[in-house]
């Protein structure tokens, strides 16, 4: 039976050339109301009331400019369905969230940083200078450059949690108390797609009872556009196409269909299949040429969808108009309809609003969706080309349609009812730079008739446990531990392995203070720090340019991916997803944008107040000095700057050089990304959407910006992290990468693969109340959403790994929250620990590791324990549950019938929780 359509019935449009539905609208149906040539503009004139949310003045200074546009736009969606003034009718409402680079608080975060060495550079440089004013008002002129920074860029304890791309969502969902599962993901130009395709198979497994995808991109570095224009890609004018990077930010409500028609919701549309493939080639970052690859996307979507793709009357062009992979888009779309063809029309927002990149696929479905509500067919109107002369084919900006029998019509007409009857449909295509294709089929919804395809509908699954997922192979490396046995003896070792940090990592003397607070410096020198590879031997081979040029974090991953694939890749068949926890925003990118912006700071040194008593020859004289001595970071851009700079291009190398046909993506949910990934990647495997997955997490938090950014919230340990301990007063930073490659426990038998442990339930749920401490309520939601999922009770859980901040409130919240769930018929005590205390909190990757130490547990059957436990808190009050923090390893005897059982707590800023539940594999 072919799966439920998914109602689509609220929709919200902010662009510079659209701010509203009714007006996105317009320019879509009568483009010739613009000047179709005008530059593309930007949206930093929106003014949002961020006290309407609930944000006080100090919070909404440290906020990104988009995640503020992301919440009055999430405003203008709910309103536009209908919930205004009254609550969805479940708590189960999921915020999924799409965007790609950095945003301009991460890049002022930074810089404000960056300018604490460039502050002192200008002392020392003026304390040498030959001018008497200068060495007299060295220091001086040091402390007014780092004051007036922190004016112009901002500078607060807040930063940390304002600047991150995983608050977005949680922001959202604590405005609107949405209580589902929050997360920000990134696929490059596919990044639309992917936020999409999972909100749907939230909706069709149940685990969701609405979702609200946003998805976002503004122009916010030159880097950027250069990284893209170094690639080929952003230049219209140029010969064999292009594109303009364009700003957009869009949201969609969705909801399976019976429950729109239940809840009397105007639909604008139903989705009712979306597939994307993924083209894998070596090297570096392009557009797929593949015809078949494409076709493949489009002839699985009309196959789920139970439709035939001659039943579809208009495709929406959504792929990147660059040459070979404009016509390869082109050339599929006319294999697959044939001789339709003629009845087809082809048209692009795109080319109106330009490539809003991150967001490109939503304005694509958002603009299908209209035109099928309003039963018009929208004309096609290219940048500079009237939509009647199609034979310039380099001009058009999106697709090539010349010598195709489809059509491109001038001006908007009437969508005429299907020759063979039923409901009018559409396609939505597109295509990212790193390989990924996608293909989606909507219809129309007639509210006369809301049961015409009664075959379609499905009741939501009910408490049948679904299948379990099986890990076949696992990898990890951490800090004293380049491999999962070394992690294995590190983790049972009871010591630790913080050590002070590299020189080179932080520089003491301008970023260390111990025993106080700075929104400049760090006041704790530990953690746990691995050394990004610099060469990568053997396969995959990438030349060393290359690879010296991706992020650090992308070369970790890449090394710990060759103990994970050795040998498996080459078995693996099928379709793929690739999950990688991560930051969204790479330090490389960060570091690249800021030293591009060594002007600003040479503008700031020039301020009247910094060094306003010296005649300006001797203040040019002087900034030459300091541009000399300072250690600007090297950033050498070509052709290949912008793979690294995409926090998908982790995943992406991934499926690429390993030649996987792998749909990759980055996934973060603050400290739970790796959960979350997990997450995406179970939907995926079980609505069939794939057929293995490679999911983990990678983050390298032991650098100066972020300690100095943690220690200004108060967030860091000023010793050593000892999570459940008396003593424990936060966390010690740690870096790190694990990775896991699954299947479904039946495919792994029938293809004879050893299976280490089994993922039975992700559980998830978001507070929707602070952002920064984390709610008893909120973890327990997601503890029961996890048991939800499958046949035993809490009782049969025998370990718990939790998220340990190490935090005083972080770890008597975890353990009250578990106090409510697993007190209840227990033969025997719970034995809780937390990997932080040996290997530190390494963010992205933190629920990976925990998850990588409970696998391994259940596996072997040994109970780890604890590092570093002195007294336990008793303000935990374990004795309630009862359970019991492991200080020793011990034996975890198994029992006929009854597998070994753990569960993995990970938890995040913004009120983001996740829960899995794992067994050893009963084979």
């Amino acid at each position: 039976m072919t799966p439920e359509p998914v109602a689509i019935v609220g929709i919200a449009a902010l662009y510079p050339a659209a701010r509203g539905v009714e007006a996105f609208w317009r320019l879509v149906s009568r483009p010739g109301d613009r000047d179709a040539d005008r530059e593309p503009g930007g949206l930093d004139d929106v003014e949002v009331d961020v006290a309407r949310f609930g944000i006080p003045p100090a919070q909404a200074r440290s906020m990104a400019k988009l995640q503020v546009l992301m919440l009055e736009v999430a405003r203008h969606c709910l309103t536009d369905a209908g919930y205004a003034g009254r609550a969805l009718p479940s708590e189960r409402v999921d915020v999924v969230v799409g965007s790609c680079f950095g945003l301009d608080r991460q890049y002022a975060n930074a810089l404000r940083i960056h300018g604490v060495r460039y502050a002192s550079e200008l002392e020392q440089a003026a304390a040498v200078s030959t001018c008497d004013a200068a060495r007299e008002h060295a220091a001086a002129a040091g402390q007014e450059l780092r004051a007036l920074l922190g004016r112009r860029l901002g500078g607060s304890p807040h930063d940390r949690v304002g600047e991150m791309a995983g608050t977005i969502p949680a922001r959202i969902a604590a405005a609107f108390k949405l209580r589902g599962r929050t997360l920000a993901l990134e696929s490059a130009d596919a990044t639309a797609f992917l936020a999409i395709r999972h909100a749907v198979n939230g909706l069709r497994d149940g685990s969701c009872d609405a979702a609200l995808v946003l998805a976002g991109q503004r122009r916010e570095s030159d880097l950027i556009e250069g990284a893209l224009r170094l690639k080929g890609l952003t230049d219209p004018r140029a010969a064999d196409g292009g594109f303009a990077l364009c700003e957009g930010v869009g949201a969609l409500l969705l909801k399976r269909l019976s429950c729109a028609v239940r809840d009397g919701d105007r639909v604008y549309a139903s989705i009712l299949a979306d597939e994307l493939r993924h083209d894998a080639r070596p090297g570096l970052f392009r557009y797929s040429t593949l015809i078949s690859v494409r076709r493949e996307a489009a002839e699985a979507a009309y196959r789920h969808a139970g439709v035939e793709p001659a039943s579809v009357q208009y495709v929406e062009r959504a792929d990147c108009g660059t040459g070979e992979a404009a016509r390869a888009g082109t050339a599929a779309l006319a294999e697959l309809h044939g001789a339709d063809a003629a009845r087809v029309a082809v048209g692009s927002v795109q080319s109106l609003l330009g490539h809003t990149f991150a967001n490109a696929g939503l304005a694509a479905v958002t603009a299908t969706a209209l035109a099928l509500y309003h039963r018009v067919l929208p004309p096609f109107r290219a940048r500079g080309l009237p939509a009647s002369d199609l034979t310039t084919a380099s001009d058009l900006t999106v697709s090539d349609l010349a010598g195709t029998a489809f059509t491109a019509s001038a001006a908007a007409r009437d969508w005429p009812s299907p020759e063979a009857g039923g409901a009018r449909r559409a396609a939505v295509t597109g295509a990212s730079v790193t390989g990924s294709v996608a293909h989606l089929v909507l219809e129309a919804f007639d509210s006369q008739a809301p049961a015409a395809r009664p075959s379609r509908a499905q009741p939501v699954p009910g408490r049948q446990p679904p299948e379990p997922i099986a890990v076949i192979a696992m990898s990890g490396c951490f800090a004293g531990a380049p491999d999962v046995e070394s992690f294995q003896r590190v983790t049972a070792s009871r010591r630790d392995v913080f050590a002070p940090l590299p020189a080179e990592v932080l520089d003491r003397e301008l970023y260390y203070a111990p025993h106080s607070l700075s929104l400049d410096r760090s006041y704790t020198e530990l953690g746990a720090y691995v050394a990004p590879p610099q060469e990568l031997p053997g396969a995959p081979p990438i030349t060393p340019r290359r690879f010296a040029s991706l992020d650090g974090a992308q070369r970790l991953a890449l090394a710990v991916s060759r103990q994970l694939l050795d040998g498996a890749g080459e078995r693996l068949r099928g379709t793929g997803i690739v999950a990688i926890g991560a930051s969204l925003a790479p330090t490389l990118e960060r570091d690249a944008v800021c030293a591009s912006r060594l002007p600003e700071l040479e503008a700031a040194a020039a301020d009247p107040a910094v060094l306003g008593h010296l005649p300006p020859e001797e203040i040019a004289a002087l900034l030459e000095l300091v541009r000399k001595r300072y250690d600007a970071p090297d950033v050498e851009l070509w052709h290949g700057s912008l793979d690294g700079y995409l926090a998908g291009g982790v995943a992406a190398l991934l499926a690429n050089e390993y030649r996987l046909s792998a749909v990759p993506m980055a996934v973060e949910a603050a400290c739970a990304s790796s959960a979350a990934a997990l997450d995406v990647a179970v939907c995926a495997l079980r609505s069939g959407m794939a057929d293995f997955a490679i999911v983990g997490g990678v983050e390298l938090p032991c650098n100066t910006r972020d300690l100095v950014l943690c220690s200004a919230l108060g967030l860091l340990s000023h010793d050593r992290i000892t999570p459940f301990d008396a003593a424990a007063d936060g966390f010690t930073p740690g870096d790190g990468c694990a990775l896991f490659l699954l299947k479904r426990h039946g495919d792994a038998l029938r293809d004879g693969d050893r299976v280490h442990g089994l993922v039975r339930a992700v559980g998830a749920s978001n507070d929707a109340k602070s952002l920064v401490a984390p709610d008893v309520d909120g973890q327990e939601r997601a503890m029961r959403r996890a048991f939800e999922q499958v046949g035993f009770g809490p009782g049969d859980v025998d370990y718990l790994e939790a998220h340990g901040t190490g935090t005083r409130v972080g770890d008597q919240v975890e353990i009250a929250a578990a106090a409510r769930v697993y007190a209840a018929e227990r033969r025997r005590p719970l034995v809780i620990g937390s990997v932080k205390s040996y290997i530190g909190h390494t963010f992205a990757a933190a629920g990976a590791a925990g998850l990588l130490r409970a696998l391994l547990a259940v596996r072997d059957g040994t109970l780890p324990p604890n590092a570093n436990i002195e007294a336990v808190n008793p303000a935990l009050d374990l004795a309630a549950i009862p359970a019991a923090i492991a200080t020793r390893a011990t034996s975890w005897p198994s029992e006929a019938g009854r597998p070994r059982r753990a569960a993995v707590n990970s938890f995040g800023t913004g009120g983001i929780n996740y829960h899995l539940l794992i067994e050893e594999n009963p084979d």
